[in-house]
């Protein structure tokens, strides 16, 4: 963080944000917004984030709003659609079909690995079983598909996928992908 909201103390950029942070949980602690608690709360603030300064973190996540609509539209049709799967057969007698399906992942941002295991997490009928971050695939037990699971979830996993990474990588993710 460079710039009006950094300045440099005594050779060190000091992140204002951050010691506004830390003041506004200084003086929670303290349960009483006086004037002397905002002042020390800043004052500590200020000491600890020059004596003890963070790394430049980049989380690998960016936000592109028209992807990210299009992609909660797609996630909200999916959990319904597959809401009303497992509902199905949930409320037939027997067993349902279930499958284990090995599911490789074109990217290699861990960020995006985690959101896409997060959504298919969320969505009933589907849980990531393990993850093989080095071969970059997926374990997923699947619930509800009668013919050809795999091939239907190899699928709907890769569109997953470019949607999550449409929405949220970076451009190299987006290359990534092709």
């Amino acid at each position: 963080m460079n710039g009006p909201l950094a300045p440099r103390v005594l050779g060190r950029r000091v992140p204002l944000p951050l010691v506004a942070w830390l003041a506004l949980v200084w003086v929670t602690l303290w349960g009483d917004a006086s004037v002397g608690n905002v002042l020390g709360g800043l004052g500590v603030g200020l000491v600890t984030v020059w004596l003890l300064p963070l790394p430049a973190l980049d989380p690998g996540v960016r936000l592109r709003p028209v992807a990210l609509v299009a992609f909660l539209l797609w996630f909200a049709w999916d959990l319904v659609g597959s809401t009303a799967r497992v509902v199905w057969w949930v409320a037939r007698p027997g067993d349902p079909p279930s499958e284990l399906v090995r599911v490789p992942l074109r990217t290699s941002s861990e960020s995006m690995t985690v959101l896409i295991m997060i959504a298919l997490a969320t969505v009933p009928g589907s849980v990531v079983v393990e993850a093989y971050l080095a071969e970059r695939e997926l374990l997923l037990h699947v619930l509800g598909r009668r013919r050809d699971a795999a091939a239907a979830t190899l699928a709907e996993v890769a569109g997953l996928e470019s949607r999550i990474v449409a929405a949220f990588g970076t451009r190299a993710d987006r290359q990534e992908l092709g």
